[in-house]
This record gives C-alpha cells, sequence and structure tokens, in this order.
C-alpha cells in the first residue's frame, strides 16, 4: 500500500496540463512545433496530440480552419485504430509551428480549467480502456475528425468536446470519462446526421420543384 502514494503522484505530476505549462514557459524556443509536442509527451503522445489538434473547434473558428486541424486528427486517429503505439506525422505537419508566447497566452488561458477537470480524472473502468477498447474509441474519433474535416458551420463543437474529453480519458485511464466523451460523440453523430439529411431533402424539394415548373 506505501508504493502506490508516489506512483499516483508521478502520474499526476506528468498530467497534460503540466506538460503544455512547461513547453509554453520555455523560454529557450521562440516557436513550438507539433513536433516538439509529440517528443515531449512521451507515451501520452496520442491523447496529447488529439486534445491540442481539437481544443482550439471547441470555438468558432475563420473558415477553413477546422480542416486544417482535422487533417492530423485523422491521421492520429486511424494510427490508433490500426494499433499503432507511437503516433507519427508527415513533415508537413510536425514541423508547423507557433510562436512560444501565442501558445504560453492559450495555455494560462485554459490550464486553470483543464487542471479542475484533470483533478475528477483518474483511473477507473479499465475495461473502456483496454488495448481493444482503445482501437472502438480510436473509430469513433476517426469519424468525428471527418466531421470536424469537413465544412458544417458550427458542426466542431460537439465533435471537438467529446475528442477532448475522450484523449483526457486516454491520458488518465478513465473509462468513466471516456464513456461519457462517447456519449456525447455519438449525439454529435447523429445531430450532424439529421443536419445533413434535412440538408439533402431540402436539395431534392428544390430539384423537384424546378423540375415540375
Amino acid at each position: 500500500m506505501e508504493s502506490a502514494a508516489p506512483e499516483r503522484t508521478a502520474d499526476r505530476h506528468s498530467a497534460l496540463s503540466e506538460l503544455l505549462s512547461q513547453i509554453a514557459e520555455d523560454e529557450s524556443r521562440e516557436r513550438v512545433s507539433t513536433g516538439d509536442l509529440l517528443a515531449m509527451a512521451g507515451d501520452r503522445a496520442f491523447g496529447a496530440l488529439i486534445f491540442v489538434f481539437a481544443l482550439p473547434n471547441l470555438v468558432p473558428t475563420p473558415p477553413g480552419t477546422s480542416a486544417i486541424l482535422g487533417l492530423p486528427l485523422i491521421i492520429l486517429s486511424f494510427q490508433l485504430l490500426y494499433g499503432r503505439r507511437t503516433p507519427w506525422l508527415p513533415k508537413a505537419i510536425s514541423v508547423r509551428s507557433i510562436a512560444r508566447s501565442d501558445l504560453a497566452s492559450v495555455v494560462r488561458r485554459t490550464t486553470p480549467v483543464l487542471k479542475r477537470i484533470e483533478r475528477v480524472l483518474k483511473p477507473r473502468l479499465s475495461w473502456l480502456v483496454t488495448a481493444f477498447s482503445e482501437r472502438l474509441l480510436a473509430l469513433l474519433m476517426l469519424i468525428l475528425s471527418v466531421i470536424l474535416f469537413l465544412p458544417i458551420p458550427l458542426g466542431n463543437i460537439f465533435p471537438a468536446a467529446a475528442m477532448c474529453i475522450i484523449a483526457l480519458a486516454l491520458i488518465e485511464h478513465d473509462g468513466l470519462a471516456a464513456l461519457f466523451g462517447v456519449l456525447i460523440g455519438a449525439g454529435s453523430v447523429l445531430i450532424v446526421w439529421g443536419a445533413l439529411l434535412a440538408v439533402l431533402k431540402a436539395i431534392l424539394l428544390a430539384l423537384e420543384h424546378f423540375a415540375g415548373v
């Protein structure tokens, strides 16, 4: 029993919020690339990168932004579905960088909320975060990534929220959080599917109208 506490402390010390703060406050670098995050994340790289790429989609972004962020999410989700243990990204994505000062500004605003979420997360319902379950979660995230990639107005918020929650669940091995993320993800898929069907129906009705004129 005495060895459990140090192990838990080590897990908390390596929380994603601390990882992001560490790289954002590193004044020895002027810019931070995706490759830098990949190198620092270690065995949490999949969850960390998925969270980082999904997070900006939680707020309305300029047209085309979701497609830029959605592509690496598709690549990462596919690799996780395939069973790859360490992520790989094309050089064109891995060398993409932002100013460290800009990253630090974002991290300072989001870290307090992220830390509160991390305090709630803990290892539980482990059968929902096994290697097999991870592949099922990856399949859902792949679908959500495709939705993010598509130019659907305001269709990126709920899929992004689901991916952020699932990513944190994978990092903290929290099956309950993964289940919560799945529910949000499934709901967002149904909403988008319903919206697409409504648009398709409207197009067909318009075509019928013009054909009958």
